[in-house]
């Protein structure tokens, strides 16, 4: 079976995301947070805690994770996955960075129903 290739989106210029920051793209698939790490990497994941439903992309960033501003739960910004000893995830969505510029890569299919 031939399944749909995700297509790349672009989302603008690394220096729109403050480092320790994030940004919000709304998509037909949702809004995706889009965060910048003190070490210039860059993650995207959906923007609803898994706990609440809180904005992650009004959250504090800290190394490769996102700190809920509703409950504290912390996400992992690699993987999605609620840390500690909270459970949950979020989907992550693959980001690339060519020269600075930002695209998000959203599955065909769903951009397809805009």
């Amino acid at each position: 079976m031939n399944w749909p290739k995700d297509t790349w989106h672009p989302i603008g210029d690394i220096s729109d995301i403050p480092l320790r920051g994030a940004r919000c793209v709304k998509t037909p698939q949702g809004k995706i947070a889009v965060f910048r790490t003190a070490e210039n990497e860059v993650f995207a994941i959906e923007d609803h805690c898994p706990h609440k439903g809180g904005p992650l992309s009004q959250g504090i960033v800290h190394g490769a994770a996102v700190t809920c501003p509703l409950h504290n739960w912390v996400i992992s910004l690699e993987t999605g996955q609620a840390l500690g000893a909270d459970k949950g995830s979020v989907r992550t969505i693959p980001v690339r960075n060519e020269n600075g510029m930002l695209s998000i890569a959203l599955d065909s299919m769903m951009m397809a129903a805009e």
